[in-house]
């Protein structure tokens, strides 16, 4: 392209694209690799606050081995879906390496999603039980939906249990997705049932800062694995303290949101995903290890799949060129 130009995707452009679950994985298992060496920038994401648990944040980050430099500005407002519009919106900018100008700003909403979908399967594929075969779903939005994706790419998935505060939501869900995945899906009505008999578990409601968590001690089984997408929102204390190893994606994100009021009672993780990856510290070791991992949602995330949606869409001719 014209260095003076660049390339607007829209998030109908990205999901035309569409690109597949397991290339994001792949790419991300990359990314973490690359973070384990410390091969890559990231600072803490700075953000504003203008209402209760809402959030609008920038997140920069750089991944030299994959030429990609940006940095995506999203917003999550919990009350949005009750005006009919997404929990989560933003932009992502696209920047060359080499020269820092911009080369896309694209929509991250469907970005956001898949990414943290891939994150909670490269998580899983480290720290959960090979044979792991039954998921539940705590919380049937949109990361609900991409977090079961993703972890039908990694495990045979032959049970699906989903739990919702809205039964509307939870079966509309279930419809959608055991079409999708061809993957049996039951519908539960306490967020327990959703837990006591799964391997694996995603909890991935609105991120909350004075949560109500219903997750007690004793409800996740022996060498169970969990990711805590909505923070610790739907865990309490017991719960947590229950874990035999507790990880996140970036400790020093973790530690910086405990200092504005996050996390105020949640163990300290022993290390993160890049660690995990080049084996500085140490994963499952027994079959009977519960196991939950903290996944903030990184910009590195976002930085390891864009580039992949932009070079697609130049295959394809896909999104509208806009002067700079």
């Amino acid at each position: 392209m014209n260095p003076q130009e660049l390339l607007y995707l829209s998030r109908a452009d990205i999901e035309k694209i569409n690109i597949p679950m397991t290339e994001i994985i792949s790419s991300l298992e990359k990314m973490f690799v690359e973070k384990g060496k410390k091969q890559v920038e990231m600072p803490p994401k700075p953000g504003i606050h203008p209402k209760e648990d809402s959030f609008i944040h920038a997140m920069p980050a750089y991944i030299p081995s994959m030429q990609s430099a940006g940095i995506k500005w999203v917003s999550g407002f919990p009350e949005n879906p009750k005006k009919n519009l997404p929990y989560i919106t933003g932009l992502l900018i696209l920047n060359d390496d080499e020269t820092g100008i911009p080369i896309s700003v694209m929509d991250c909403t469907w970005i956001t999603a898949m990414r943290t979908g891939a994150a909670t399967a490269v998580a899983a594929k480290y720290l959960a039980n090979p044979a792991s075969s039954s998921v539940g779903i705590l919380a049937c939005g949109v990361q609900g939906r991409s977090n079961l994706e993703a972890l039908s790419c990694i495990f045979d998935i032959e049970k699906v249990l989903v739990y919702d505060i809205f039964p509307q939501a939870s079966g509309k869900f279930a419809t959608e997705m055991s079409k999708k995945l061809d993957v049996s899906i039951e519908i539960v009505s306490t967020p327990k049932e959703a837990v006591v008999d799964s391997d694996l578990i995603v909890t991935s409601g609105p991120i909350l800062k004075n949560p109500k968590p219903t997750i007690e001690k004793g409800w996740m089984k022996k060498g169970g694995f969990a990711s805590a997408v909505d923070f610790d929102s739907y865990w309490t204390t017991s719960a947590l303290n229950e874990m035999d190893k507790i990880y996140t994606d970036d400790v020093p994100q973790m530690n910086y949101y405990k200092t504005i009021g996050y996390f105020r009672e949640t163990p300290n993780p022993i290390g993160d995903l890049g660690e995990l990856l080049v084996k500085t510290i140490k994963g499952r070791e027994s079959p009977d290890e519960r196991i939950i991992t903290m996944n903030l949602g990184l910009a590195l995330d976002d930085m390891a799949t864009a580039p992949l949606i932009y070079e697609a869409a130049k295959k394809a001719s896909i999104g509208t060129v806009l002067p700079l």
